[in-house]
């Protein structure tokens, strides 16, 4: 018999993305705090400024001036979200849950992602994005109001 332990899983693994630079964080706040038209414009500047940042390129998206717009930032920020979550170790499946706010960014480009297809006719895009929030997080009810 060994002296090893025995680690059992509790089911799928849950991935939580690293904390965003804080001067991004700082900059993306205050941009959203900018008057509604200069808001898009001093968001884009954040999403140039840090490429990486999530959050920037889903509140990119919201600001769209239209749909098409819209749909293409949320996908940028789905596509650097799958990246960013495979360097933190997810491998395809698990729990990735917005419970965790370092995750918000990632599953706020895949909602609006899903809204934005509906929008511009992707029905199945649409449908591929809502069952992929609800296998990342259970719970999964929409964003919530703000």
């Amino acid at each position: 018999m060994s002296d090893s332990p025995v680690n059992l899983s509790s089911g799928l693994p849950e991935t939580v993305l690293p904390e965003p630079p804080s001067e991004a964080a700082a900059r993306l706040g205050a941009a959203l705090a900018e008057p509604l038209d200069r808001r898009r414009d001093a968001v884009a500047a954040v999403v140039a400024a840090f490429p990486r940042y999530l959050d920037a390129w889903a509140r990119l998206g919201e600001l769209g001036r239209d749909e098409v717009e819209a749909y293409a930032c949320f996908r940028v920020g789905y596509h650097r979200g799958l990246d960013a979550l495979r360097a933190a170790g997810w491998r395809g499946s698990g729990y990735v849950r917005w419970a965790r706010p370092t995750n918000r960014g990632f599953l706020r480009a895949l909602e609006g992602m899903r809204e934005s297809a509906a929008a511009i006719g992707e029905v199945d895009e649409e449908e591929r994005c809502a069952q992929f929030l609800r296998q990342l997080d259970p719970d999964w009810r929409g964003l919530p109001q703000q």
